[in-house]
């Protein structure tokens, strides 16, 4: 098990030439500050397809409608950059959701091989690339308060390693645990209605054990949490069982 995973600066514009596909079981992850990425946005903005468009005028606030467009521009420009295609010819559809029939489970680039994730949440974006089944997220660490009162939704082992805190540490602690939670729940393509009771990921410093997946800590900058979650749950075909995919298909 990785504790802290390494994350790569995405600098503002276009990037200088094609990437490299993830290696097998090392996700490439990268991190971007969207105050560094705002007088590039409109630049950028004729990447995103009709609906990231429409989703992006939906924002009240000009601060999400900049999170919204620096998070799926550089998603777009890095999904080009592993497929050898346009970024804005790269076709964003939907796996299967696993709680019910419907096509809303994770984005992804069907059929490329290629999986991918990204959170955001105050000046930072965390995008994760893998050959498997990934998730990440990203947490601005909440107040005192907040942490406090949602403590009693996580799994009860982790509610009582919480309790057992002194009250200037859980906040932290909790950070960490809500990032690791979503990470997985992201990467089964559930999301927080898959439950986050339901797993244990831990408070403490390193992650717990999940079955089926490696789950680190992604190291960003401070008054903030990160994770990412790597399915290991792959047959012996090279068939991910989280999203029924090959791992070494072609775009």
């Amino acid at each position: 098990m990785t504790v802290v995973r390494d994350v790569t600066a995405l600098a503002p514009g276009a990037l200088p030439g094609a990437l490299g596909r993830p290696a097998a079981g090392c996700p490439r992850l990268w991190l971007l500050r969207v105050s560094e990425h705002a007088e590039s946005l409109d630049d950028g903005y004729g990447l995103l397809d009709e609906d990231e468009r429409a989703r992006h005028a939906a924002f009240l606030r000009q601060v999400d409608r900049d999170r919204y467009a620096a998070a799926h521009i550089a998603l777009r420009r890095l999904l080009g950059g592993y497929l050898g295609a346009p970024p804005e010819a790269v076709a964003i559809g939907r796996e299967p959701c696993p709680l019910c029939p419907e096509q809303h489970g994770r984005p992804a680039v069907l059929g490329s091989g290629l999986h991918f994730s990204l959170s955001h949440s105050g000046d930072l974006v965390l995008l994760a690339f893998a050959t498997a089944s990934v998730g990440a997220d990203v947490e601005q660490l909440p107040s005192a308060e907040a942490a406090e009162n949602l403590a009693p939704v996580l799994h009860p082992r982790e509610t009582a390693e919480l309790a057992a805190l002194a009250v200037q540490d859980r906040r932290v602690a909790f950070g960490r645990c809500w990032a690791r939670k979503e990470a997985c729940l992201k990467g089964t393509g559930a999301g927080l209605a898959g439950g986050v009771e339901r797993t244990y990921v831990g408070t403490g410093v390193r992650p717990a054990p999940v079955e089926g997946w490696d789950v680190s800590d992604v190291a960003v900058d401070e008054d903030y949490s990160a994770a990412v979650a790597l399915s290991t749950s792959v047959d012996k075909a090279g068939i991910d069982v989280v999203s029924g995919t090959t791992s070494a298909a072609d775009p």
